[in-house]
């Protein structure tokens, strides 16, 4: 009874942690942080006074497609674990992107996830999250190594050819090193298993070698689709905040600003929110932008796919239970 008790008080205590702490973030990122955030009473007021506010509404309407991509990533790799049907998938994501919300690289996402499953063995399911990380930076590295060359390419190169030349043979490596990890995860499996002092964690990825070509294949579909319904969301906030440029152009800012923000390692509860607005600065300052249109569209593009959503999963996270029927935990 008492461990019980302690169990149940325990949980209470985490939900409300995760819940001052998603609303301390929030109100931190939207009010209270220096520099970025200071164009924030405009980016309110360009919004509902320009004629194209309509845009911002299909912005948000693409957001549960956004998720939706990443549900189907999960019920994809959890599949390995134990079967759950695509709402379910759809739970768990929610629950991982507000714990995620709350820690530094998203590492709660790790555990939202892991919290869902009703298998023993569901710590193994380390490795299946992974991959699908995995999946959308290879994503990430194909298309946006193709806008990064474009910036190469027009502004770069009529300057320091042979340099160029090298930054885009590099490029072509990292896109074919990427592909080759991602389709031999066995073999990094058995690269940790062959370290003595990471063998401790095989078990938690042996389910990165379980993958089959046609698997990661389908894994590697759905992190394109979510990559690019994230880029158009990005293009029409740009178009509403008054960036006017060509098609290639804003494929290739948007594209080379994720790439850029993949790349860099962050290390703060909110870094990544810095990267991307350094990233899309500098890209599009070269295509001749105003940087508080470019800053505007990038806050706007983190309230609605990651704050917004963030603190709807809270519903779920209130939700979660330590201990399911017919299960020993």
């Amino acid at each position: 009874m008492n461990i019980n008790l302690n169990r149940k008080f325990l949980l209470a205590a985490g939900k409300a942690l995760v819940v001052v702490l998603t609303f301390y973030l929030l109100y931190k990122a939207v009010f209270k942080a220096p520099d970025t955030f200071l164009s924030w009473g405009v980016v309110l007021r360009h919004a509902w006074e320009n004629p194209l506010r309509p845009l911002l509404l299909l912005t948000a309407v693409l957001i549960p497609i956004n998720w939706g991509f990443e549900a189907m990533k999960w019920q994809l790799l959890g599949q390995k674990i134990e079967r759950f049907s695509f709402l379910q998938a759809y739970r768990a994501v929610m629950v991982g992107l507000t714990l995620g919300f709350i820690t530094p690289n998203r590492l709660g996402d790790f555990a939202g996830r892991v919290l869902e499953l009703k298998s023993r063995q569901r710590l193994e399911a380390i490795g299946a999250i992974f991959m699908g990380r995995f999946s959308q930076l290879v994503a990430t590295v194909l298309v946006g190594s193709l806008g990064l060359a474009y910036f190469i390419l027009r502004f770069y190169f009529p300057l320091y050819p042979s340099v160029c030349l090298s930054l885009m043979f590099l490029l072509l490596a990292l896109d074919l090193i990427v592909l080759l990890l991602l389709y031999n995860a066995r073999a990094m499996v058995g690269v940790v298993a062959g370290i003595k002092p990471l063998q401790q964690f095989v078990p938690y990825i042996a389910i990165m070698a379980a993958y089959s070509s046609p698997e990661l294949s389908r894994l590697l579909l759905l992190s394109l689709g979510r990559y690019f319904v994230f880029l158009l969301q990005f293009i029409l906030l740009l178009v509403l905040f008054g960036v006017r440029l060509s098609a290639v152009e804003y494929i290739g800012g948007v594209s080379g600003t994720f790439f850029l923000k993949s790349v860099v390692p962050s290390v703060s509860l909110l870094s990544d929110l810095g990267m991307r607005e350094l990233s899309a600065m500098y890209l599009f300052g070269l295509l001749g932008q105003v940087r508080l249109q470019v800053l505007s569209a990038s806050l706007s593009l983190w309230l609605l796919n990651i704050a917004v959503p963030s603190a709807v999963g809270l519903f779920f996270v209130l939700r979660l239970r330590l201990a399911r029927k017919g299960v020993t935990t």
